[in-house]
């Protein structure tokens, strides 16, 4: 949800959808994303649509959200009329979902079962911040049917917390994913940050130790991006901390890669390890494969059968929206065979099993090639058909995917 979506194309005010790609549901695994936009304070590095009590202005509020968001559930209904469902998998993503009762998150869930239905074995995810979670709250996110928990964590070092502007105590992450477990949650995920200004390669060695110690079953490490329009940004800028440096960066991905390997941990992309195949995240395997998914609530973003829509940023522009009974998109664009082919190569080669070279055009075949040749992709997976990046080519994807894809 992070940055401004792109200008797009007018979207219908019903929020109707072409033919043709309503007509490709059923093909593919169909997801729900709702997102919450709520956070007690704003993290000086983020970017994403997320709004303090203070940013909310009239119009808006935590209070009535559910009901907003099951507004758009039933208008989603309407709009693919029956043809898509059940829903493999819902990912409440923010933001801070956990900033809602459990009563509210449980309402958004109920609508969505109620109008698409939940497959058997369904993934229901909730992020959640560590100070915003408890014993209590956790029995009641699980009693109420979710099965996976993503808990920001991102450092286990005060210093680096404070620099990321997080909240929550050292420690206060191991002790939510515990809870997590006790609550009977199927599956645990803890979030990472590398490349802090003032991070040590030892604070990021910690912070590694910390997490693997809370055992979970899924762990994603990402790069700090510094994002213009942030106070990061703004710090970076006037001198007071230091810019990420792109060496620095790859040895903490090298550092992550070796430590999670060794407890057990295996990249399935590049930025996401877990335990095996039942611990990824099925719900972002929705996204990295094409699949289908409608995007709940303000800025969210959606793709049904080659057509993506993205709905108004703000929570006041979209209750009132909403509330009118229109559709709450504010543009949408339909991509060409072309620009899909694109995203799914760009996509698949950040995942494990890789890019299969039927995939590739002539002239991206022979880049492949010359991507094995630089020890960029794994030279036995190229032969059986399939340009599966190396650990030096997952350093440098950025640059195979561009040769992949010109």
């Amino acid at each position: 949800m992070a940055g401004q979506p792109p200008a797009g194309q007018p979207a219908p005010p019903g929020g109707e959808l072409p033919e043709a790609a309503v007509d490709q549901l059923g093909r593919h695994l169909f997801g729900i994303y709702v997102h919450v936009p709520f956070c007690l304070t704003r993290c000086g590095y983020c970017d994403f649509n997320t709004y303090t009590a203070a940013e909310l202005g009239s119009g808006a509020s935590r209070e009535t959200y559910a009901g907003l968001a099951a507004a758009e559930v039933a208008l989603a209904g309407r709009v693919l009329g029956g043809r898509a469902g059940p829903v493999s998998t819902v990912f409440f993503g923010g933001g801070t979902p956990t900033l809602l009762p459990v009563s509210d998150l449980a309402a958004m869930l109920e609508a969505i079962e109620q109008e698409f239905g939940l497959a058997d074995r369904a993934e229901v995810t909730v992020e959640a911040n560590p100070e915003t979670v408890d014993p209590r709250v956790l029995d009641g996110l699980r009693a109420a049917g979710f099965t996976r928990i993503s808990l920001g964590m991102q450092s286990a070092v005060p210093h680096v917390l404070a620099a990321l502007d997080r909240v929550h105590q050292p420690g206060r992450p191991e002790q939510c994913a515990a809870w997590a477990r006790a609550a009977g949650f199927e599956h645990v995920s803890l979030d990472l940050i590398y490349g802090t200004p003032g991070e040590s390669a030892a604070d990021w060695e910690r912070s590694l130790t910390s997490a693997l110690a809370a055992e979970p079953d899924h762990i994603s490490a990402y790069a700090l991006i510094v994002e213009e329009g942030t106070r990061l940004a703004a710090r970076i800028r006037r001198g007071e901390m230091q810019a990420p440096d792109d060496d620095e960066m790859a040895d903490r991905y090298l550092a992550a890669d070796e430590l999670l390997g060794k407890a057990g941990l295996t990249w399935y992309e590049i930025s996401n390890w877990a335990t095996g195949d039942g611990a990824r995240c099925r719900h972002n395997e929705l996204y990295w494969t094409g699949a289908d998914w409608w995007g709940i609530g303000p800025g969210a973003h959606s793709h049904v059968g080659g057509t993506r829509w993205w709905n108004v940023r703000h929570p006041a522009a979209y209750a009132q929206r909403v509330t009118a009974g229109a559709s709450p998109a504010q543009a949408r664009e339909i991509l060409t065979a072309g620009e899909r082919d694109m995203e799914r190569i760009m996509l698949a080669t950040r995942l494990a099993e890789g890019c299969p070279l039927a995939e590739l055009g002539p002239a991206a075949r022979a880049a492949a090639a010359r991507v094995v040749a630089d020890g960029l992709a794994d030279p036995v997976a190229y032969q059986a058909g399939q340009v599966v990046l190396t650990i030096r080519g997952r350093l440098l994807a950025d640059v195979v995917v561009r040769d992949l894809t010109d």
